[in-house]
């Protein structure tokens, strides 16, 4: 396996392509994605265990989206089926995924752990649902810091697991290896990682304000109908961002011989390096 390194610009491209590609099934993919955010919150409600089994599912939902996109992207429907895609590829590659979203769930728990030293568990309360958030809550120095906290921890987490389904899907490798060159192609093409970030906060911004403006033109209205436009414009826009992280994949690492539907290749990459 052979990591590429990129240009800085490549994010862009990652972002264009999944745009295009969500636009080409659009239904098919809001409809995975729902699906796997749904048995996330039903799984959820089970008592004790439910959030951490949640948590440990996304890796596998990501997977799902990336593999979805892939076959979008080369001109075939994503069916329902790929919501199962982690789970029906073998015993080895079924206990890799597992482990990983074992360690997944593990490592945003300990995230969550650590904001509690902060702020007495306030931040971690609101995140999990079991407190609203007030304005009061909000302004005190030990929830913003708790919240700072989780952020900077955040971000190295989930850049080792950026790429690591789609390592172990189709790569082959073993759970600790995939979060290693992961978090390594991330670092290495931090550039188009950076560029990729900014574009996606610029289209959620520009979203949201088209958003603002209609759904006050429609609350004046309908008022009904504005409160379901913006929850599925946000499921829309999550879709799509999931999309296009497996075009991030794709240009990050060299094709495996036995999946020719990630052959294409940024044309502009460097030459690849070793790991």
């Amino acid at each position: 396996m052979k990591l590429q390194i990129v240009p800085a610009r490549t994010g862009l491209q990652w972002v264009l392509q999944g745009l295009r590609t969500f636009k080409s099934q659009p239904l098919a993919l809001a409809a995975l994605f729902f699906l796997g955010m749904a048995s996330m919150s039903l799984i959820s409600a089970l008592p004790l265990i439910g959030p951490v089994l949640a948590l440990a599912l996304l890796p596998c939902i990501s997977l799902t989206m990336m593999v979805a996109a892939s076959e979008a992207a080369h001109g075939r429907k994503p069916t329902p089926a790929l919501l199962l895609v982690s789970f029906r590829s073998g015993s080895q590659h079924l206990h890799s995924m597992l482990m990983l979203g074992c360690m997944y769930a593990a490592g945003f728990l300990l995230i969550i752990g650590a904001s509690t030293i902060v702020d007495g568990g306030n931040f971690a309360s609101v995140y999990l649902g079991q407190t609203p958030m007030t304005r009061e809550l909000a302004e005190e120095p030990e929830f913003q810091s708790a919240m700072w906290l989780s952020m900077c921890l955040y971000l190295p987490l989930s850049l080792a697991f950026w790429h690591a389904p789609a390592l172990i899907h189709w790569h082959g490798i073993s759970p600790v290896k995939s979060l290693f060159f992961s978090f390594v192609g991330c670092i290495r093409n931090i550039g188009a990682y950076f560029v990729f970030g900014v574009c996606w906060v610029g289209v959620f911004i520009a979203t949201g304000m088209v958003l603002a403006i209609v759904t006050g033109i429609l609350a004046a209205l309908i008022g009904s109908i504005a409160g379901g436009l913006m929850v599925a414009t946000a499921l829309a826009l999550a879709a799509v961002f999931f999309t296009s992280i497996v075009f991030s994949f794709r240009d990050s690492f060299s094709p495996p011989d036995a999946d020719p539907s990630l052959v294409d290749s940024a044309s502009d990459a460097a030459p690849p390096s070793d790991l």
